[in-house]
């Protein structure tokens, strides 16, 4: 069961600190402990945040987060009014999506197509 998914960002605080106003996320970061979390309330998969090295290149588009919205219209507006830059909503084919970059330029998504019917 795939659990967990790791992020490298260059600001931990920046990046745990969008996905939490933005996606609704709760910290847990233990000062004692190199990498945070971000669990959601609803449950899913973690979000554990590491520090960069400074060789790492950020927002490589080879993995994307989606997370599952049923009214992405909505959605986007909300976010948007917030400050969150998305593209154009799209048709999926039966769902809507639309895609934005987290602080560190890691690929996101919002997408309607686990409510589709």
């Amino acid at each position: 069961m795939l659990n967990r998914i790791l992020l490298y960002t260059r600001d931990v605080d920046v990046t745990a600190a969008f996905y939490e106003r933005h996606f609704g996320f709760i910290r847990t970061l233990d000062p004692t402990d190199r990498i945070g979390e971000l669990r959601h309330p609803e449950g899913g998969a973690i979000l554990m945040l590491h520090r960069a090295g400074k060789a790492q290149k950020m927002g490589q588009v080879l993995v994307k987060l989606v997370f599952g919205v049923e009214d992405v219209a909505g959605f986007v507006a909300r976010r948007s009014a917030d400050g969150l830059v998305f593209g154009t909503i799209q048709d999926g084919g039966g769902y809507a999506y639309a895609n934005a970059k987290d602080p560190d330029g890691n690929s996101i998504s919002v997408s309607s197509r686990a409510y589709r019917g």
